[in-house]
């Protein structure tokens, strides 16, 4: 089984967005600017997105939760 990445403060990283919350679907790329815990197995990675990322979405900062929906660059 692989080991799961290991994502910190300052590390750039891309981050799912889907059709059903956003108006726009894929991965986009940003860096983490804070990590808050949640649980003893996840926490809260709070990333700004690029300038490209956020001239879509329409927002600079969001929050992942979901491991899956987060990967190191």
């Amino acid at each position: 089984m692989n080991e799961p990445q290991v994502i910190r403060v300052g590390d750039r990283v891309k981050v799912h967005f889907d059709s059903k919350h956003w108006n726009s679907e894929g991965w986009f790329e940003g860096t983490v600017v804070k990590i808050e815990p949640y649980s003893e197995h996840r926490s809260f990675h709070w990333v700004e997105l690029n300038d490209q990322a956020q001239a879509i979405l329409g927002v600079k900062l969001i929050s992942v939760l979901n491991p899956k929906n987060i990967q190191k660059i």
